[in-house]
């Protein structure tokens, strides 16, 4: 079974390890990823994430996408 994950980084592209992380090692299955981002962004922005990507089994799918609203 697949495992999405998301990678946090900082506007230069280096990781950022920022609470709340995902919970286990990943999630089963893309939309529940997605969703997590969607209730957790702000505490990530907080914590110094500008940008995430999403990962399957380690492979980017999309991404870096940046936290950030846009004006």
């Amino acid at each position: 079974m697949p495992v999405w994950t998301w990678s946090c980084e900082d506007a230069e592209g280096r990781a950022v390890r920022a609470a709340p992380t995902p919970p286990g090692s990943g999630f089963p299955a893309q939309a529940d990823a997605e969703t997590w981002l969607g209730e957790s962004w702000r505490q990530l922005v907080a914590g110094g994430v500008e940008q995430v990507s999403l990962l399957v089994d380690g492979e980017r799918v999309y991404g870096p996408l940046s936290l950030r609203p846009t004006e």
